[in-house]
């Protein structure tokens, strides 16, 4: 089994709900940057990023000496990792796979923290029992993949400071925030917090998983130089600088998307329910569910892909991952799930 969605090359897919990018696609302006960029293949990317950090700064509002890019955030992930070098690494699961891949690259030990179902797989005050001296890195994000739920911004600053005072670096994925609204985005308090490594993604919300596109916002200089070391050169190609500065213009279609997702998402849910799925509270653009059902394979012969999440730490047989998507293909599969 895989272990992450979007397995569409071994399998006989029409509908792939296993990935969670935009339903709303590509926005056309960042299609043509991409076939601008075709003119210049001839020449080697800027390694600095020097075009795509000041769009992006200003599309962040944060210094663009904060900023650094990589291939994608899980590049990122493991940047940070082998820049920090933790002897000890805390990771809450559920949770994306990529932050225990790349612990476990550099050496690191792993705590797993196991979130409890009855609290919707929501991180809470407990999680400071394992966080002990002798912890320097954790992991979190949100909203969480893959069950959507979220930290609000007391919860999260009350957290940072706990552990800048234990010297405890604290990796931020906020891959899907856009999705909820960046107005819950911890950006605002960077300033606050140099053990903050706040990641984020172009990936998912600008629907361009082929380009690959993260970025990581660090106020801590040393810190980030240390990161950036980790990184090859070149490791943004012409198409993912090229695209990434009209992504920083789209801000209308962001707010688009937010609007289209939470419609979307309240039309899937209501229909999971009335099938008699147990559904999990999402911020995000997916949905965690439960059934007893073999949804995957059932789905799977009807062309259907969704994400069987029995792989993943902290879950078991019977979970599920479904993206949100548009309004006609999330029609399809709840017909297909055999719900009117």
């Amino acid at each position: 089994m895989n272990i992450h969605g979007g397995d569409i090359y071994r399998n006989r897919i029409k509908l792939d709900f296993s990935i969670n990018v935009n339903p709303l696609g590509v926005p056309d302006a960042v299609k043509i940057a991409l076939y601008r960029a075709v003119e210049r293949c001839d020449v080697y990317p800027d390694r600095e990023a020097e075009k795509l950090k000041n769009s992006v700064s200003g599309f962040l509002a944060v210094p663009k000496e904060y900023l650094l890019f990589g291939n994608g955030a899980s590049e990122l992930f493991m940047a940070a990792v082998h820049g920090i070098k933790p002897k000890k690494t805390v990771i809450p699961v559920p949770s994306f796979y990529g932050y225990e891949y790349a612990a476990k690259a550099a050496e690191s030990e792993i705590i797993f923290y196991e979130t409890k179902e009855e609290n919707d797989f929501c991180v809470t005050e407990e999680i400071t029992s394992v966080l002990t001296e002798d912890v320097e890195l954790l992991f979190l994000a949100n909203p969480n993949n893959p069950d959507g739920s979220f930290k609000d911004r007391e919860f999260m600053k009350a957290l940072l400071r706990k552990k800048k005072k234990k010297g405890i670096y604290v990796v931020l994925d906020e891959s899907f925030i856009a999705f909820s609204g960046n107005g819950f985005s911890m950006l605002s308090e960077i300033e606050e917090f140099d053990n903050l490594l706040l990641v984020g993604s172009f990936t998912k919300i600008f629907s361009i998983p082929g380009v690959r596109l993260g970025y990581l916002v660090c106020k801590n200089q040393p810190l980030l130089a240390g990161i950036a070391g980790q990184l090859p050169e070149w490791n943004l190609s012409g198409f993912a600088q090229e695209a990434g500065c009209i992504c920083a213009e789209q801000a209308e279609f962001i707010c688009q998307t937010e609007q289209y997702i939470a419609k979307e998402r309240r039309f899937l849910e209501e229909g999971f329910r009335e099938k008699g799925f147990v559904v999990f509270p999402s911020k995000a653009n997916f949905i965690l569910l439960y059934s007893q059902e073999p949804l995957y394979v059932r789905l799977l012969e009807k062309g259907i892909l969704i994400r069987d999440c029995s792989n993943f730490r902290g879950l078991h047989q019977g979970f599920y991952r479904i993206a949100v998507k548009n309004r006609k293909e999330n029609e399809i599969l709840l017909r297909a799930m055999g719900i009117d």
